[in-house]
């Protein structure tokens, strides 16, 4: 009877999960046509432009006029007066041309299972490569825990475009750079990390439920028709062979292997067979193995280049009407089951 009531209840969540399998496809094409439309009608966002000294300013005057004495406070007035003075006259060129000082621009990604974030940083990109010159530097603040292979050797290709135009790229990493995370990350021609921050897991990991002996045992056939040998190897309902675990093995080690080789390629030196092991370090073990170059927050950074280059916040934002809003809440809440499931079924992440 246990047995009986365990089978049947399995069923049932056999049959929630095709249903929310289901759903969520709706949801995704829905969400996919909407981005499409705004797309084609042009209406579909702005890019916004921050001047991060001018915050760092605010935040130092606003400190300033709290402790410090009125004379003090007078004599950093007159000194803030010259240094200004002294930055316009630098700004002069021959023929009294107005010539700008370095730039640094800042980048934001945050990374999810799909990299969603690579349309607004490829927008972003080429918003800077429009306005760039030789002597400015981007700084990308990245925080992602990897993800799909495809998706995350898109993000790394954008960050690419910006090294291929000549421009120095500086990677900070807050929080965690793993997986397809670490292979955006080395881009860049150097890479600062918190302490703690979370690096390397330079591997790849795929796994499947399999229901098919539930099936069998209730008499459930799973039809699969395929045309190529190795159109499917693993699959959730059907009986997987000997034959098909060792070419899906083989397809893992092959990405591995590209994986590996794109790291070396833009980290020279690295001892990459001792870090590609898959596993992650913090970033104070990550510098003793050569993963990253600097353990540095992306504040410490800024407010140490505030005083050298004007530093500007690129951000693109999208265009949404609310009801665009309240679909796009319920699309993302989707995607984060969908990308629990899916961790768990038959795509190939990395982490």
């Amino acid at each position: 009877m246990i047995i009986d009531l365990i089978s049947e209840y399995g069923m049932f969540l056999a049959k929630v999960a095709t249903l929310v399998v289901a759903v969520l496809f709706v949801i995704g094409g829905i969400a996919t046509a909407a981005a499409r439309s705004r797309q084609r009608s042009g209406r579909d966002g702005e890019l916004r432009v921050k001047y991060l000294n001018e915050e760092f300013d605010d935040l130092r005057e606003s400190i300033i006029d709290e402790v410090w004495p009125e004379q003090r406070r007078k004599a950093e007035a007159k000194k803030k007066r010259k240094e200004e003075k002294a930055r316009a006259k630098q700004r002069k060129k021959a023929g009294g041309e107005d010539k700008s000082p370095p730039r640094l621009f800042v980048l934001d990604f945050d990374g999810d299972l799909q990299a969603s974030d690579v349309e607004t940083l490829r927008r972003e990109i080429s918003a800077i490569l429009e306005v760039a010159e030789a002597d400015d530097e981007v700084l990308l603040r990245l925080e992602s825990p990897g993800g799909l292979v495809h998706s995350y050797g898109l993000a790394a290709s954008q960050l690419k475009r910006l090294r291929g135009r000549g421009l120095k790229l500086t990677v900070a990493v807050d929080q965690v750079a793993a997986s397809g995370g670490y292979m955006m990350a080395c881009i860049g021609d150097r890479i600062l990390s918190a302490p703690f921050a979370v690096i390397g897991s330079i591997g790849v990991v795929a796994q499947i439920p399999n229901v098919h002996r539930l099936l069998k045992k209730h008499d459930v056939d799973v039809e699969l028709m395929t045309a190529g040998e190795y159109k499917r190897t693993l699959t959730m309902l059907g009986e997987n062979t000997d034959k098909a675990r060792a070419k899906f093995q083989e397809e893992l080690e092959e990405t591995h292997q590209l994986f590996k080789s794109f790291v070396r390629e833009h980290r020279r030196g690295l001892d990459i067979d001792a870090v590609a092991t898959g596993e992650h370090w913090f970033g104070s073990q990550a510098k003793e193995l050569g993963l990253v170059d600097d353990i540095m927050t992306s504040d410490e950074y800024l407010q140490g280049r505030k005083g050298q280059v004007d530093i500007y916040q690129i951000t693109w934002e999208e265009k949404r009407k609310l009801a665009d809003r309240l679909s796009l809440s319920l699309a993302t809440a989707a995607q984060r089951v969908a990308d629990r499931f899916w961790q768990r079924g038959s795509q190939r992440p990395f982490q």
